[in-house]
């Protein structure tokens, strides 16, 4: 055996006393070795401690076994929550996540390493990266599936969030709790998740003749929603209505910067002096601290989708879209 490094096959197939091929057909499914042979191999794969090099095994069979994520912001909870649903989805269908920061600066490295690795997919998250990192991919076909990130003529397989139809539900709920003075509150990330929210949720409310404020700023999610509050309730208090009396806020996160702003740095009772709702549903939202209305994007729903594109192969049938839809999940802030 060697003394340094990794147990090889050759370590095994010398003490199994068979051939490097007998140990290489031993762990490829469906291939040949007598039953005698392979419990030999096997018998010594397990003294040795022997595990097989999937990624000499995928340059081998030209059919890479690692999927890259590629994506930004991973601690957002719902991008987090999707993550482990995700990779653990890939781990259970014999694939293995390659996670790569799509924040890094360096788009040139970026692009190198999703290349260098010849993974068999690459999913791409909402907001990241930049289009021109996609087409890049393309160019050299890279096989490319992207996450609430609509492009137009983009040889690539889609899932997409019905981000417009929360907006319009978000708008229907707060005009039947009788909102009118009605405020949609985005980050500075501006993601186009967000903007198709905001846009789904303006179009019902103009639908109605309904004006909106529409307030984009702010560091983070959580932060934005901090931000908002304090521009937005600045005048209120415990006898001064607020001058908005509705927020959707287009995700959790900034939801609850406004909620916990409004309620204990600005004195504003929610729901009865503002509602709001947020968007994503995060394990946060339910907490009964918190008890956030919101609009819900199923992240089991998005992960199924993602494994059925990656089983079709083929390539000729073209880039398929799947749609997933949403649902209003109601608790206590409208």
């Amino acid at each position: 055996m060697s003394k340094a490094g990794f147990v090889t096959a050759a370590d095994v197939a010398k003490l199994a006393g068979v051939s490097r091929s007998a140990v290489s057909r031993t762990f490829t499914p469906d291939a040949y070795v007598s039953p005698a042979v392979r419990e030999k191999v096997l018998r010594a794969a397990d003294e040795l401690g022997y595990r097989v090099n999937r990624l000499a095994k995928d340059l081998q069979t030209s059919r890479s076994s690692m999927v890259a994520i590629v994506g930004a912001r991973f601690y957002e909870p719902y991008v987090a929550g999707l993550l482990d649903d995700l990779s653990a989805a890939l781990i259970g269908k014999g694939l293995h996540a390659l996670l790569l920061n799509a924040s890094s600066q360096d788009m040139t490295a970026l692009l190198n390493l999703v290349l260098e690795y010849r993974v068999r997919a690459v999913i791409v998250l909402s907001g990241a990266p930049p289009r021109e990192l996609i087409d890049q991919c393309l160019r050299a076909r890279q096989r490319m599936i992207l996450i609430n990130r609509h492009m137009e003529n983009v040889e690539a397989g889609a899932i997409e969030t019905d981000d417009r139809m929360g907006g319009r539900m978000a708008a229907e709920r707060l005009l039947a709790a009788g909102r009118q003075r009605l405020c949609v509150v985005r980050s500075g990330a501006d993601t186009p998740s967000q903007r198709r929210r905001a846009a789904g949720f303006l179009e019902r409310l103009d639908e109605e003749g309904i004006a909106c404020e529409r307030w984009v700023a702010g560091r983070g999610n959580y932060e934005a929603g901090c931000e908002a509050a304090r521009s937005l309730l600045r005048s209120s208090g415990p006898a001064i209505a607020p001058a908005i009396d509705g927020v959707f806020a287009a995700t959790d996160r900034t939801a609850l910067g406004f909620l916990n702003t409004a309620r204990f740095e600005m004195g504003v009772s929610v729901p009865q002096d503002v509602s709001v709702i947020g968007f994503d549903d995060i394990p946060e939202a339910a907490w009964s601290s918190h008890n956030l209305t919101t609009i819900r994007q199923s992240a089991p729903d998005v992960v199924a989708a993602v494994l059925t594109l990656l089983a079709e192969e083929d390539e000729d049938a073209g880039p398929r879209r799947v749609a997933i839809p949403v649902s209003l999940v109601e608790r206590g802030t409208v």
